[in-house]
């Protein structure tokens, strides 16, 4: 069972669970975060494909899992992004791991923290076009087998597709390159990819290969 601290962001109270603490033999190591995809929540225990040595979280957005599920809807991306930034406050610099939804807020917090994003590896998963009928990258064990309740069928209605143009994504990677220090800070896994994604990654200065290569990568980075 994981641990649950709740963060406050407005008048929504976000759960912050960690699933495991840092390997003692692999000394001070920089926290992995893992941002869920539309309709999920955070597993009840760190995904078979995440090799991480250091402590291991997961942030349930607003309106999933144990977090507050608002009256009325009026998600947008911008908001998810300011539950990223709740964590981050907590959590200091992190390595995000982010599937589907997860994956397009995690772009977005890294161009805009990319002092405290160290990385980000996108994955498969649903929501803004996500997921679909094709294989993907290797599955993670989502949603638990049980949940405490439904996602707000409000967030599955407004973040299942993003109006705005692939090339809006492409503004933030180029904001992601000119802020971080590291040399490839975005890494695509998924294999399925929407139209953000596929613009994402035909930028350069983006790594690609599998979940494994993109965490192994970042662990070698400070």
């Amino acid at each position: 069972m994981s641990e649950v601290t709740y963060l406050r962001h407005n008048l929504v109270e976000l759960a912050l669970h960690r699933l495991r603490g840092a390997d003692p033999a692999a000394g001070e190591s920089r926290p992995l975060l893992l941002l869920h995809g539309l309709g999920e929540r955070t597993p009840d225990v760190v995904p078979g494909v995440v090799d991480w040595p250091g402590p291991v979280h997961g942030l349930d957005f607003t309106g999933h899992g144990s977090s507050t599920l608002p009256v009325g809807g009026g998600y947008s991306a911008e908001i998810l992004v300011g539950d990223v930034d709740a964590a981050l406050a907590v959590l200091g610099p992190v390595t995000l791991m982010a599937r589907g939804l997860g994956a397009y807020i995690a772009l977005l917090a890294a161009a805009a923290r990319p002092e405290l994003v160290r990385g980000a590896v996108l994955a498969d998963g649903p929501g803004l076009v996500g997921g679909g009928v094709h294989p993907g990258s290797p599955t993670l064990p989502y949603p638990p087998a049980s949940p405490p309740g439904p996602p707000d069928p409000f967030a599955l209605a407004e973040l299942s597709r993003d109006p705005r143009p692939a090339d809006y994504a492409q503004t933030f990677v180029r904001f992601v390159l000119e802020g971080s220090d590291l040399e490839l800070p975005l890494w695509v896994a998924a294999v399925v990819r929407p139209e953000w994604l596929a613009a994402v990654a035909a930028e350069p200065g983006i790594g690609e290969g599998s979940i494994e290569d993109g965490l192994a990568h970042y662990l070698d980075v400070t």
